[in-house]
C-alpha cells in the first residue's frame, strides 16, 4: 500500500487574517466557552422559511441564555425588523417527551434541542402551526397563539394541508385529521398500536433514507396518501436506556442487517378516511417506499419503489382512484442507488429527475418517454432548491466549481447554459431554499474563515436583506477569540489507484519554526455523509485543539460522497479496506513533514469514524500513539438493513460470503497494541451499546488493555453544555497522557 503525495503546498486562503478584523481579540478559548451560551459561532438560525406568499421570512433562533432552546421569529420580506412570534418558554410544559418523539428527534439529530424544533406555514400565509412539547399550537402574525391539541401523548408529524383546510398528525400510532373550520378531530385509522403505525415513516426511512414523512396530502386537500407500517416481523433489540436515575428497558424494533424490515403499505383515502384504496406496490413485499409525490392536478400519485438490494429504483405512476400502478421508468446500478429529493412533477406532465447513470449525479427531464440531460460533467448535483415553471428554470446546488465547495446554479428546463445564482468568488459552501414560484431565495453561506450567515435574495441572487449577517466584529461572541483562529489549509494527496484525495490541516498559529507538533487525525470517511474536507465553517473544538498545541488533520478518502460513482463505490462489499489505506496514506504524508512528531500522531472518530479508528489501529499497530473511538460500529450484522446492505449486501451473500467478517472490527481486535479510549452513549438507539460491549468482551478475552467512558442517558450524539465539556476533558486528558506529553 503506497499512496503517495501528489501536491502538498500549504497555501492559506486569500484575504485578510481574522486578527485584522475590527474589534477582534486573541483571548484563548476554553472548553467551557466552546460549549457555553451564546454559541461562539454566532446566532445561527434554523429552519429558515419563506411564507407561501413570499411576504414573510421565519426562522427558529436560539435564546441568548440557552443555546439549545429555540423560539420562532419572523420578519417582513419587504422591510422591517425581526420580532419573536412564539416564545417557547410561555407555551412549553417542559414535560417528558414520549419515547416515539425522542426517537424522532434522535433521527433528526436534534435530540438535545428544546423549545420549538419545527413549524409549518399554512398555505394562506396567515398562520403557522407550531408543535411544542408534544402538543400543537396555531400562531398568527400578530402574536396570538391558539392551542389545537392537549393530550397526554405526543402529536407527531403534524402537517397543514395544501389548501389549509386540515391539520393532520399522528397520535398513538394512528393518523388523525383536524378540520380547521369545525375543530373536529377524525381518526383515519384505528388499528394503530403495538407493531402497527399509520402515517409515520418507519425507522430506516427516518434514519437512513432521509424520508421523514409518512402521509402526503393531495394539492386539492381532497385525498391523502398514508403509509401503514407493520413491524411485527422486525427483530427486537432490548435496549437498556441507562440513565442517572435508573434504567429503562425498551424492546425496540430494530431491523438488523439480513433480517426482516417493516412491512410497508400505501393507502389512499379522503380527508374523512373514506373511499380508501391500496396502492399496488408490486408482488414483492420486501421493498422500500422511497419517496411519494402528487402530480399538480392530483390525478396521479408518483411512488419511488426501491428494491431490497438497492440496485433498482422504479418510479411508479399510481391511479389514486383505484390504486393501480405502472412503472414509468427504472434506474439500475451494479453497486447501489442513492435516493434523492430532486423529483418534481411539472404541470405539462413531464418530470424533473436526478440520476447518477453517467457516473455523476445530474438533472434530467423526462417527457413523453424521452430524456433530456440538463447538466453534465465530472461534478455532482446535490439538490433541487427551486423551480420556476413560468420562466422555465430550475435552481440547484452542486460542486461544479470544485469538489470541496458548493454553489447555487440555475439551468433552463429545456437544457442550456448553467448560470451561478451568485457571481464572484466561488469559494465557500452555499445553500438555498426558495418559495413555490422561485421568486425569492434564502441563501446560506459559510467558508473556512466565515461563520454561517443567511440572507434574503431575489431569483438573480441579489441580496435584499440580511436574515443573519453574523459578522465577526466587536460584540460578536467569537470576536474576543477570533484573532487566534487558525485557518485550515488545503492538502492534495494521491491514492494508490491515482484517485485525487482532498485533505485539510489546522496548525497552531503560535507554532515555532522547527517545532515538532503532536497531530490528531480526525477521521470519518464513511459513505453517504460526513465529509471532513469542505469549504465550510468548521468545528470550534478543532480550533481549541490547535490552541492547545495540536495539529488537526483530516482526509476524505475513497468511499466519501460527492465525488462520483467510481470514487464512492470502491467501498461496495469492502468496508474497512480502501478508506483505511487512504487514511494511512495521509499519515505517511504527515510523517514526512518537518513540523510533525511522527511518534505523536493520534486518531479520533465518531460513529463510522469510531469504526475507522478501530480498523486503523488494527491495520497498523504502532502507527498511532493512541486512538479515541466514539460510538463505533463493530459488527455490521448489528447495524440496520438499509444502510448496511446498501454497501455490504446481505450477510452471507454468496458473492462475498466473508465480506462482513473482513469488514467487522471484532475479528482483528486483538491486534490493537496502542492505547485505546472507547466511548459510547448508554441510550444509543442507532449504534446500540451492544457494538461496544462486544468489542469490550473481545479485548478483555484477549487481555488487550483499553480505557472506556460510558454516558448514562445519552444517545448516539453525546453532548450538551456540561456533558460536552466532560466528554472533551476526558478525551484530552487521555490524549495528553498517552500522546502529547509522552516521553520523546
Amino acid at each position: 500500500m503506497k499512496a503517495w503525495v501528489f501536491a502538498a503546498s500549504l497555501v492559506a486562503l486569500a484575504g485578510a487574517s481574522p486578527a485584522m478584523a475590527e474589534g477582534v481579540g486573541t483571548e484563548p478559548l476554553t472548553l467551557e466557552r466552546v460549549f457555553a451560551s451564546p454559541a461562539l459561532s454566532g446566532p445561527t438560525p434554523r429552519a429558515v422559511k419563506l411564507s407561501p406568499d413570499g411576504q414573510w421570512v421565519t426562522s427558529l433562533r436560539p435564546r441568548a441564555d440557552d443555546r439549545e432552546r429555540f423560539d420562532l421569529w419572523a420578519m417582513p420580506t419587504h422591510g422591517g425588523e425581526w420580532r419573536m412570534l412564539v416564545d417557547s418558554a410561555k407555551l412549553g410544559t417542559s414535560g417528558e417527551l414520549s419515547e416515539a418523539e425522542k426517537m424522532q428527534r434522535e433521527r433528526a439529530r436534534i435530540a438535545g434541542t428544546k423549545g420549538i424544533v419545527a413549524y409549518d406555514w399554512s398555505p394562506d400565509s396567515q398562520s403557522i402551526m407550531v408543535p411544542v412539547d408534544g402538543d400543537l399550537f396555531l400562531a398568527d402574525l400578530k402574536g396570538g397563539v391558539l392551542r389545537l391539541t392537549q393530550s397526554e401523548t405526543s402529536e407527531l408529524d403534524a402537517t397543514v394541508s395544501p389548501k389549509g383546510g386540515f391539520v393532520s398528525f399522528v397520535r398513538d400510532q394512528n393518523l388523525v385529521v383536524l378540520d380547521r373550520k369545525t375543530a373536529k378531530e377524525t381518526p383515519l385509522s384505528s388499528d394503530g398500536g403495538g407493531t402497527i403505525s399509520w402515517g409515520l415513516a418507519e425507522f430506516v426511512a427516518q434514519e437512513e433514507m432521509h424520508r421523514t414523512k409518512g402521509h402526503w396530502w393531495s394539492p386539492d386537500d381532497r385525498l391523502i396518501a398514508v403509509e401503514r407500517a407493520d413491524e411485527g416481523g422486525v427483530a427486537v433489540v432490548s435496549r437498556a436506556a441507562i440513565g442517572a436515575d435508573g434504567t429503562r428497558v425498551y424492546n425496540q424494533r430494530y431491523p438488523l442487517a439480513g433480517t426482516a424490515n417493516a412491512l410497508v403499505e400505501l393507502w389512499i383515502m379522503d380527508a374523512g378516511g373514506k373511499g380508501r384504496v391500496k396502492a399496488d406496490l408490486g408482488p414483492d413485499a420486501d421493498i422500500y417506499l422511497g419517496r411519494v409525490n402528487w402530480a399538480p392536478d392530483a390525478k396521479t400519485l408518483y411512488v419511488q419503489r426501491q428494491s431490497r438490494d438497492q440496485k433498482r429504483l422504479d418510479l411508479l405512476k399510481v391511479d389514486p382512484a383505484t390504486g393501480a400502478a405502472s412503472i414509468l421508468f427504472s434506474e439500475t446500478s451494479e453497486s447501489w442507488l442513492n435516493l434523492h429529493d430532486s423529483f418534481r412533477a411539472l404541470k405539462d406532465g413531464s418530470i424533473l429527475w436526478q440520476s447518477e447513470r453517467d457516473g455523476f449525479a445530474h438533472l434530467y427531464r423526462f417527457k413523453a418517454g424521452k430524456w433530456t440531460q440538463l447538466t453534465k460533467g465530472e461534478w455532482m448535483v446535490r439538490a433541487v432548491v427551486g423551480l420556476d415553471e413560468a420562466k422555465g428554470r430550475v435552481f440547484f446546488t452542486a460542486n461544479k466549481d470544485g469538489a470541496r465547495g458548493q454553489r447555487v446554479y440555475s439551468v433552463p428546463l429545456g437544457g442550456g447554459a448553467i448560470k451561478p445564482m451568485i457571481s464572484g468568488d466561488p469559494l465557500g459552501w452555499f445553500n438555498a431554499t426558495m418559495d413555490g414560484k422561485a421568486s425569492r431565495a434564502i441563501i446560506s453561506h459559510s467558508d473556512l474563515i466565515t461563520p454561517p450567515r443567511v440572507w434574503l435574495a431575489d431569483a438573480e441572487g441579489t441580496r435584499l436583506a440580511w436574515i443573519e449577517e453574523n459578522a465577526v466584529k466587536a460584540g460578536h461572541p467569537l470576536a474576543p477569540h477570533f484573532g487566534s483562529y487558525a485557518i485550515p489549509q488545503p492538502i492534495t494527496l494521491m491514492a494508490s489507484d491515482q484517485s485525487i484525495l482532498h485533505a485539510k490541516l489546522i496548525r497552531p498559529r503560535d507554532a515555532k519554526p522547527g517545532q515538532k507538533l503532536p497531530v490528531l487525525v480526525w477521521v470519518y470517511n464513511g459513505p453517504g455523509a460526513g465529509r471532513q474536507v469542505t469549504q465550510q465553517w468548521g468545528s470550534l473544538i478543532q480550533q481549541y485543539l490547535a490552541q492547545q498545541g495540536w495539529a488537526v488533520f483530516s482526509v476524505d478518502g475513497r468511499g466519501s460522497p460527492d465525488r462520483g460513482v467510481a470514487f464512492e463505490s470502491q467501498l461496495y462489499r469492502a468496508m474497512g479496506t480502501v478508506e483505511v489505506a487512504d487514511q494511512l496514506a495521509g499519515v505517511d504524508w504527515l510523517k514526512q513533514q518537518d513540523f510533525v512528531d511522527p511518534k505523536r500522531i493520534a486518531v479520533y472518530g465518531w460513529s463510522y469514524g469510531g469504526y475507522m479508528t478501530l480498523k486503523l489501529l488494527e491495520a497498523a499497530p504502532g502507527t498511532f500513539a493512541a486512538g479515541v473511538s466514539g460510538a463505533p460500529v463493530t459488527k455490521w450484522e448489528l447495524y440496520d438493513t438499509h444502510y448496511t446492505e446498501r454497501y455490504m449486501g446481505k450477510p452471507g451473500d454468496s458473492m462475498t460470503p466473508d465480506a462482513y467478517e473482513l469488514a467487522n472490527a471484532i475479528g482483528d481486535a486483538a491486534k490493537i497494541a496502542d492505547p485505546l479510549l472507547l466511548i459510547h452513549g448508554m441510550a444509543d438507539d442507532n449504534v446500540v451499546l451492544d457494538h461496544s460491549t462486544a468489542l469490550m468482551a473481545k479485548l478483555q478475552g484477549a487481555a488487550v488493555p483499553f480505557e472506556t467512558m460510558l454516558y448514562p442517558g445519552q444517545g448516539h450524539g453525546v453532548g450538551g453544555p456540561k456533558v460536552s465539556v466532560h466528554l472533551w476533558t476526558t478525551i484530552l486528558n487521555f490524549l495528553d497522557r498517552t500522546v502529547k506529553n509522552r516521553a520523546r
